[in-house]
């Protein structure tokens, strides 16, 4: 009997995906545990996986397919010798035989294909679709050689050798733009969007507050360096981003009223300290979170920072591993930034910047001396956290960097 397989919900919060590539081609066998496709989320590239067997009868969604809302059918599975049925079967989607089901993530995103025509579907095989995107040509203009109006390679070869008739511009002494072909045309990702979508709501809606402090960093580099020293060969090296991780926590313990989220009833209060730290990846950022971060030692945060941030580069993270989070950090210390503002991770309420240390001089009593000096910038949502809150935060967060025994202890 034929069966429907579904676009899958690979998180709890997905409504819609994309379809970014089939790794199975119409008429091929089909087994349990198969990877078939893959869809792209807001956060990753994520494998999918077929729970029955049988024969791929018929695609239903084309790869480079957009805004595909969850359970809507995107293949027909059918059993040997079956015919296949046209479009999607009648099986309730309930539960669907064959319903596509999340599997290992995996690391970048496949190049992107070149969207369909709205109307009527284009049969078209991958190759062909790939030099037509490649030489600018719109598939609608192309008529298909192939099995049920296929395009093929040779009709793309066609379109290329086909006359066309160049607009005429408008004389001027002086060009007004620059000529189209000097212009590189990147479709959008998915994540891109999102990401885009979501920092515009918090710029726009979410009232930013901003308080900066430069903190001096010479203690607790002196005691980065003892603690790696003592460290075992190849056994775990402590970043100044580990050490800012869990001092972030301690000042979040000692000041709560930054560990907040507001909402439009009430300001939630968590008593769990989960850091979110900014993960640059290929196509965007993601913020995988340390969770309980002021109740583990700075070992156990270095461990689990790399490896966090490792598969985060990799697209190999699970949605729980960054979805969530009560604070975040965004360190940019690696590229020599004196210092920056970040933009709220909503629903949090608090987001530190950190720039570079670097060596300034500073006035102790009345004396100048030379210190390495790191600017630290908070932005706070001003809906739950006012600006002397900040400061207060702010100025714990300083007492245990320049006093940084209290990491270890």
């Amino acid at each position: 009997m034929a069966t429907d397989i579904l676009m899958p919900a690979l998180s709890p919060t997905m409504t819609e995906g994309k379809l970014a590539r089939w790794l199975k081609a119409e008429g091929d066998t089909v087994s349990a545990g198969d990877v078939i496709a893959e869809i792209e989320t807001d956060k990753a590239t994520m494998e999918v996986e077929a729970v029955d067997e049988g024969i791929l009868g018929r695609i239903l969604i084309q790869e480079g397919v957009e805004g595909i809302p969850v359970n809507t059918p995107i293949a027909v599975l059918v059993e040997e010798g079956e015919a296949v049925p046209d479009g999607s079967s009648t099986q309730a989607p309930a539960a669907p035989k064959a319903e596509a089901v999340p599997a290992v993530s995996t690391g970048t995103a496949p190049a992107k294909a070149a969207p369909e025509e709205k109307g009527e579907r284009i049969f078209v095989s991958p190759l062909a679709r790939r030099m037509a995107r490649e030489r600018g040509i719109s598939l609608d203009a192309l008529t298909g050689s192939g099995p049920n109006g296929r395009i093929l390679k040779r009709d793309v070869e066609k379109g290329v050798t086909a006359p066309k008739t160049a607009p005429k511009a408008a004389p001027s002494a002086t060009p007004v733009a620059a000529p189209e072909e000097t212009v590189r045309r990147v479709p959008n990702s998915t994540m891109r969007k999102v990401i885009a979508r979501r920092l515009t709501e918090s710029k726009t809606q979410v009232p930013h507050f901003y308080v900066s402090v430069d903190i001096e960093l010479d203690a607790l580099l002196e005691l980065r360096s003892k603690l790696n020293a003592t460290a075992q060969e190849n056994s775990f090296k402590i970043s100044v981003n580990d050490m800012m991780i869990k001092a972030v926590a301690l000042a979040l313990k000692k000041v709560p009223g930054v560990n907040v989220q507001f909402t439009d009833a009430e300001t939630l209060h968590f008593e769990n300290v989960d850091i979110s730290m900014a993960v640059s990846v290929p196509d965007g950022l993601i913020t995988p979170i340390i969770r309980n971060a002021d109740r583990k030692s700075l070992r156990q945060i270095s461990v689990e920072a790399k490896d966090l941030a490792k598969r985060a580069r990799a697209g190999k993270l699970k949605p729980e591993e960054f979805q969530g989070g009560t604070f975040s950090i965004s360190n940019m210390g690696m590229f020599g930034v004196r210092e920056f503002a970040a933009i709220i991770n909503p629903p949090q309420a608090g987001i530190l910047a950190i720039a570079s240390g670097e060596k300034r001089a500073v006035v102790r009593g009345s004396e100048i001396a030379v210190a390495t000096v790191m600017t630290a910038t908070l932005s706070v949502d001003h809906r739950a956290v006012d600006g002397a809150l900040g400061a207060e935060w702010l100025n714990a967060l300083r007492d245990i960097v320049q006093n940084p025994y209290t990491l270890v202890v």
